[in-house]
């Protein structure tokens, strides 16, 4: 299969794209490359550094499905430049679905966030559940999903509203909760938790790989929105996972960040995926990871900060 992926130097978009070369599929890579390319040469392979908003320089023709993981992550670098977040976010995912539509492609398989639900005091937060976004990064989110709906009747759309994500890559992030909590742990001995009490749902990467996965061969069957998570543990809670594993001093600040939900997979479960992977398999990747020289504390791995190191990021 002829597979366009934006965004596939990322964090998930870099073991992706290995997964989707390993099952034989040609994958076309864009990728603007702020965070560098960690992808090895492959005779199925074509990787282009460009801006996913130049949509005429994105190379459409052939392809059969589109994956959508392209975009301005998490809310710092999101607010950051808010005219950037808005037309990285919402304005190119809609130039590349109107492209994608106009090039005969099937399939639009996109990238939101579990993050789009805001402060839920639900049990279990269902995608029927209204959004109610509280940062710009969530809005754009949102905005996409919807403008994506509006073409359901041209092309195929799965919208996959992941949680936060946790396990080693090597285009690594360790500005996920998940992981920075066991860099803390690995680099300085001690956990700052901000508050502590609010719940989050998490999910290892390789899962995160395996749902992408399971709409490629499933999804034209499977429109709509699908929440994917499957650890909802409470922010202290993931802080106790990690000293189990790594011994370290938890000390517990004062948070401005209210958000706080319990995300249900069950529509997702229905349709025949099973999660493999736990938080505490990602706290022993990227333990390992840290131990033998293939991870280290550096701002590379953190967005924000490289990010701040771009020259007119506009």
């Amino acid at each position: 299969m002829n597979i366009l992926l934006t965004g596939g130097c990322g964090y998930v978009g870099t073991p992706l794209t290995q997964s989707l070369l390993a099952q034989g599929h040609r994958v076309t890579v864009v990728d603007i490359q702020w965070f560098g390319n960690y992808l090895q040469p492959h005779p199925n392979l074509t990787v282009v550094r460009e801006d996913i908003r130049h949509t005429d320089k994105v190379p459409m023709a052939g392809a059969e499905v589109v994956m959508h993981l392209a975009n301005i992550a998490n809310d710092p670098c999101s607010d950051l430049n808010s005219k950037l977040n808005w037309e990285v976010n919402a304005l190119a995912t809609m130039q590349l679905a109107e492209c994608a539509i106009a090039h005969g492609v099937k399939q639009f398989i996109f990238a939101s966030s579990g993050s789009v639900y805001g402060v839920k005091d639900e049990p279990e937060v269902t995608e029927d559940l209204p959004l109610v976004p509280i940062s710009d990064y969530n809005k754009t989110k949102m905005v996409s999903e919807r403008v994506l709906l509006s073409y359901q009747d041209e092309i195929v759309v799965n919208i996959i509203r992941p949680a936060t994500l946790c396990g080693y890559s090597p285009r690594m992030r360790l500005d996920l909760t998940v992981n920075m909590l066991t860099m803390q742990a690995l680099a300085h001995g001690r956990i700052t938790v901000f508050g502590g009490d609010q719940t989050r749902p998490n999910m290892h990467l390789q899962d995160m790989l395996r749902v992408y996965h399971h709409f490629l061969e499933h999804g034209m069957r499977l429109p709509g929105i699908f929440n994917a998570g499957f650890e909802n543990i409470s922010i202290f809670e993931i802080a106790r996972r990690v000293t189990k594993l790594v011994p370290a001093e938890i000390v517990i600040t004062p948070s401005n960040d209210p958000r706080s939900y319990r995300q249900s997979s069950k529509k997702l479960l229905a349709t025949g995926f099973a999660p493999r992977f736990t938080v505490a398999d990602a706290v022993a990747e990227v333990s390992a990871a840290f131990r033998d020289g293939r991870l280290t504390n550096d701002d590379v791995y953190y967005n924000i900060k490289t990010m701040k190191k771009i020259p007119n990021l506009a």
